[in-house]
């Protein structure tokens, strides 16, 4: 019997552990109007990731709504020779297209389209009721962006961002603030 309590005792312990190492499902915005969402925004934060070690700041990023349904998009940024750095995708929504919320991104051309690993999630977890700015996340918590419409995100926006990003799981700590001096549009 003194076994048996040593071991769930144990266990006990050990379930906060576990929580903190399994991440809850990624809450996304109900909806999202695209033809709203589309224009361009300006990145006030990011984690830091591979794909934009070149970025100094300046990053803007372009979305264009289609007539098939999907979005073009321009990304840009200055990099640190004080050039400007562009990369062009495409996304569209993700599994069945019922939620307008979690998209798909790729930036790889075209005729690979067909692989599932070019495409990269691209989901929208906070957005200001005004569209003035976004909370983009993807599920496994490695990326995240916090987009404003203006190169300066207010202070009141900018923290209720992080509350979504922190209440979804992700780890503020490794959140960066983008300089911005609206040189890269």
């Amino acid at each position: 019997m003194k076994a048996i309590v040593q071991v769930l005792a144990a266990l006990a312990l050990c379930l906060p552990l576990a929580a903190q190492s399994g991440n809850a499902p990624l809450r996304v915005v109900d909806s999202v109007e695209l033809t709203r969402y589309a224009g361009r925004w300006y990145e006030a934060a990011r984690i830091p990731n591979k794909f934009q070690n070149q970025c100094a700041g300046d990053v803007v990023v372009h979305y264009a709504l289609r007539n098939d349904g999907r979005i073009d998009l321009v990304n840009r940024c200055r990099t640190s020779a004080g050039k400007v750095d562009e990369a062009r995708g495409l996304a569209r929504k993700a599994g069945d297209g019922s939620s307008s919320a979690k998209l798909e991104v790729r930036f790889a051309p075209a005729i690979l389209s067909f692989l599932r690993s070019v495409w990269g999630d691209y989901w929208i977890i906070g957005l200001g009721p005004d569209y003035t700015w976004a909370v983009v996340g993807t599920p496994n918590r490695d990326y995240l962006w916090i987009l404003s419409r203006t190169p300066e995100m207010s202070a009141a926006s900018y923290e209720r961002a992080l509350e979504i990003a922190k209440g979804n799981g992700f780890d503020g700590t490794r959140i960066v603030k983008t300089t911005n001096s609206g040189r890269a549009q």
